[in-house]
């Protein structure tokens, strides 16, 4: 969040990890979508996709890459992401 309130262009992307100390992924991306409603969200974990969505923490098709990844495995989806015309994370209320 702080970054973000620092920077003052539009962000196109984010990638966060899903599990963090005091925000999750999904809060922080919940809570700039608002503020950059074209940015595009890369979620990453650990743990793999089907844990994430059978526990509630994700909803199924979002972007999700597994770690451990290689730097050639992020430019991968990071371009498959950006290119994308529909993974704008949509966000319910």
């Amino acid at each position: 969040m702080r970054v973000s309130d620092e920077y003052e262009s539009p962000i196109h992307l984010l990638l966060t990890d899903v599990v963090m100390p005091r925000m999750g992924g999904k809060e922080l991306a919940e809570r700039l979508q608002p503020l950059y409603p074209q940015m595009k969200v890369i979620y990453m974990s650990g743990y793999t996709d089907n844990a994430i969505v059978h526990h509630g923490v994700l909803a199924p098709g979002l972007n999700f890459l597994e770690k451990p990844f290689t730097p050639e495995g992020l430019a991968r989806k990071v371009r498959e992401v950006l290119d994308a015309e529909n993974c704008i994370l949509k966000i319910e209320y």
